[in-house]
């Protein structure tokens, strides 16, 4: 059996489905697994020797959106009623599709113990390894025995650096694990730069599945007849929501927006024409389906606009000089995709900028053979693991 350390859980349209594809993918390679549950009860001990992450810049960051967000709730009811039905939509998406679960394991220990059960165990993606996390000893495998096999699936830092003083740390946990491939180009730099050992850089595990392979998983759905742009904006900025109200008024088109997702924002009262809660992971995708421009800062809303063949525009989300920047991941879907000129570059000529055809031809070829090179990454990742 094969132990699974993913996010799964976490309201996040992208991490979810994401989550979603990764347990298909083992299921379509025929592997029994378990998502491994871990629900830490931290001692006070072990709060005060944590204190140190409260330094790290992407977590004070991710801290203070939640915090925004907390804020907005209490200030603002009908918000807070709005977000619980959409909390409620992702529950009952989790609840139907992630049914495979290990037992709760509440302390290290017993983590420790409990992933004896397992042939291998594997992690990846979705900024798992962001240096925010590494004092948690979860996602980077550091509880599974040295002789269970330990495989990364497009792994992710979400950084362009580590901090020094986690260097040794994160080398130490790189070499433990048999099987490493990485989301980002930088990524994977960082992996030569800190062991010396060359992996691969491998896509997203959505790209898994290309467009009917997603219409097997999840059916088409079209509920909005009229043309309109899908905007999927996670930070807020509010030049990108003007930019867009610009372009639809130019484009002929409505507005279909889903607000406050990482944080309150409280221009987005007034932003979309439509814009619903009761919005599971599959309606998401329905909804990007049927869009005839997508505007997303969004990695997965990228990625998800890529398989489905959209016109779209990816917005930058954090300033390039920004400690806790994460678009490193929209770098490399737009450099090894030859999809640069889809990256927002004037924010007053949107309209023209997704009106630009874009040539899938070629993003089809360049998929296919990162796809090639993914599928033999996990041949031989799990090759001699017990089959269903």
């Amino acid at each position: 059996m094969v132990g699974v350390c993913i996010k799964y859980f976490h309201e996040n349209y992208g991490g979810m489905l994401q989550a979603y594809a990764t347990v298909k993918i083992l299921e379509l390679f025929g592997l029994e697994y378990e998502l491994i549950r871990y629900k830490k009860k931290f001692t006070l001990v072990e709060k005060i020797k944590s204190l140190p992450r409260l330094l790290n810049r992407v977590l004070i960051n991710d801290k203070y959106e939640a915090f925004l967000k907390k804020q907005g709730k209490k200030q603002h009811p009908e918000f807070a009623e709005n977000d619980a039905i959409r909390i409620k939509a992702f529950k009952q998406f989790k609840d139907r599709v992630f049914t495979n679960l290990s037992p709760e394991f509440g302390d290290f220990k017993a983590l420790c113990a409990g992933a004896k059960r397992y042939d291998a165990v594997i992690t990846g993606s979705d900024q798992l390894w962001s240096p925010a996390g590494l004092p948690t000893n979860y996602y980077n495998l550091m509880f599974v025995p040295d002789d269970i096999r330990k495989i990364s699936y497009a792994s992710s830092f979400g950084v362009k650096q580590i901090p020094w003083y986690q260097k040794k740390r994160t080398a130490k946990f790189l070499n433990r694990i048999d099987y490493i491939s990485m989301r980002e180009n930088r990524g994977s730099e960082i992996v030569k730069e800190l062991t010396g050992r060359e992996v691969p850089t491998i896509p997203d595990p959505v790209f898994m599945f290309d467009k009917e392979g997603w219409e097997k998983l999840i059916p088409a759905k079209k509920e909005i007849k009229d043309a309109y742009i899908f905007a999927y904006f996670l930070g807020n900025n509010q030049k990108y929501r003007e930019s867009v109200k610009a372009a639809a008024k130019q484009l002929n088109c409505r507005i279909v927006s889903l607000r406050h997702l990482d944080q309150y924002v409280e221009e987005d009262e007034k932003f979309g024409d439509y814009a619903p809660y009761d919005v599971p992971p599959d309606r998401f995708l329905n909804l990007l389906r049927g869009a005839s421009y997508v505007c997303t800062d969004s990695f997965h809303g990228a990625c998800f606009s890529v398989i489905h063949r959209k016109q779209f525009v990816v917005f930058n989300r954090y300033a390039e000089e920004s400690g806790f920047s994460k678009n490193s991941r929209i770098d490399t879907l737009c450099e090894n995709l030859g999809l640069q000129d889809r990256r927002c570059k004037n924010a007053d000529k949107l309209a023209d900028q997704l009106k630009l055809d874009i040539d899938y031809n070629l993003v089809g070829e360049r998929l296919r053979k990162q796809k090639q090179i993914t599928d033999w990454y996990l041949e031989n990742a799990f090759r001699g693991l017990l089959r269903v």
